[in-house]
């Protein structure tokens, strides 16, 4: 299968999973994108349209935390966008995979956002 076609199947699976999942003020959607070398996190109000909060790996290493994209990276991520969400007193979401299955990175992220106290 080529790279083409995987990115196409996603993008399927991420129209058919949208079709289901909104995100507002009160509850909004924690979308995942996962790179080869870095994963993004971003809450999202879709009744607006505005990225309430966002963290990465990247962000995460800007901030003197050396940091991968593995599992163990993940769930970091996952954490500190629970630490934010928190802090501006969000406490339940929407949580979107963004096409991707849910293992390995995404499931680690999720577990890194309810250990940090969010709930969806």
């Amino acid at each position: 299968m080529s790279i083409k076609s995987k990115n196409k199947l996603r993008q399927h699976r991420k129209i058919r999973i949208r079709k289901k999942i909104f995100g507002t003020a009160d509850q909004p959607r924690l979308v995942i994108f996962r790179s080869n070398l870095h994963i993004y996190a971003q809450l999202v109000d879709d009744i607006t349209g505005s990225t309430l909060l966002t963290t990465s790996t990247l962000s995460l290493k800007d901030n003197g935390i050396n940091i991968r994209a593995n599992k163990s990276g993940s769930t970091l991520v996952g954490k500190e966008i629970a630490r934010l969400a928190i802090e501006k007193q969000i406490i339940k979401i929407v949580f979107d995979r963004n096409g991707y299955l849910y293992h390995g990175r995404v499931k680690a992220v999720a577990d890194g956002a309810r250990e940090g106290g969010l709930k969806f």
